[in-house]
């Protein structure tokens, strides 16, 4: 792609923001990427690292370090920072970062007061962190991955289940990005044919994934930098369909469907069953009493 959007900022240089900020560089399709982290070391050694990726690609992106206050004027802004704590969690892992990362997203969000841009928040647990970075900010574009990683392991595991193509099944996870995920069976096809979906197996999967991951590389980069670029591409107008996001629908702050047309979101709320419906409650209910717990963190906002 040649440069079509103004420049992209990425808060937090672990490893998704450092996927993040490589697939951007890579792409060419934003004219500047600004790095900030908690660290100004990492910050500046990911930009020299990116000047010298941008150099040998020819890439025409430019890369330097920045304040996330200095990131009202982008086009986007990737929320990617971690707070160091200790995860000793075997359940709800991703909710187990709630209090440690809550202060650190709420201060984030109270420095890009008034936000015009799209906002895309990667750190977890994402539904309830999300809803803090909206509230705290006044953001109106706010956007949380995690759906988009969830609805793609959950077609790579049924493909796998049914000997077929991933390419066929079409199928979603919605509400939480956690313990309280939905899985979409009713309205799951394999080429447009409903298919009986080996939930346990599939459920199975689904946790291992992440932990084969973790107990090889530490921790997920490729697959939630690919949803922050699937979620940033289609935000910023670049490409039209849909994309599984966590965003506030009718004051539920759930992952769901959303489909863009040049950047104007649409949710799509796919039809569910009665089994279905109460699960989404269930993911409803856990998320918000999550998002009261960290409530206190808009006193003083904006």
């Amino acid at each position: 792609m040649s440069t079509q959007t103004g420049p992209v900022g990425v808060i937090g240089a672990g490893a998704v923001g450092q996927t993040v900020a490589a697939l951007l560089v890579a792409g060419g399709w934003c004219e500047e990427v600004l790095i900030a982290s908690g660290s100004g070391r990492s910050a500046a050694a990911l930009v020299t690292d990116l000047q010298d990726m941008a150099q040998i690609v020819g890439s025409p992106v430019r890369a330097q370090t920045a304040q996330p206050a200095d990131m009202r004027d982008c086009a986007a802004v990737v929320v990617a920072p971690r707070a160091k704590f200790t995860n000793t969690a075997t359940a709800d892992v991703r909710m187990a970062g709630l209090e440690a990362n809550a202060p650190l997203i709420a201060a984030l969000a109270r420095s890009l007061t008034g936000y015009e841009g799209t906002a895309v928040v990667v750190t977890n647990p994402v539904d309830p962190l999300t809803w803090l970075f909206a509230r705290a900010s006044g953001a109106a574009r706010v956007y949380g991955v995690g759906s988009a990683t969830d609805t793609a392991r959950y077609r790579l595991a049924l493909a796998a289940e049914l000997a077929v193509p991933v390419e066929s099944v079409s199928g979603h996870v919605i509400g939480e990005h956690g313990d309280a995920a939905v899985l979409c069976t009713s309205t799951t096809r394999v080429d447009g044919h409903h298919v009986r979906v080996p939930v346990r197996a599939v459920r199975a999967e689904l946790g291992a994934r992440p932990r084969r991951i973790n107990a090889g590389i530490g921790r997920g980069r490729c697959g939630p930098a690919g949803a922050v670029l699937h979620a940033l591409t289609h935000a910023l107008g670049l490409k039209d369909g849909p994309v599984d996001l966590s965003v506030d629908h009718q004051g539920a702050q759930l992952g769901l469907p959303v489909h863009f047309t040049a950047g104007r979101p649409a949710v799509r709320l796919p039809r569910l069953d009665p089994a279905e419906r109460r699960l989404l409650a269930a993911a409803d209910h856990k998320i918000h009493l999550a998002c009261k717990t960290i409530s206190h963190h808009l006193e003083g906002a904006r």
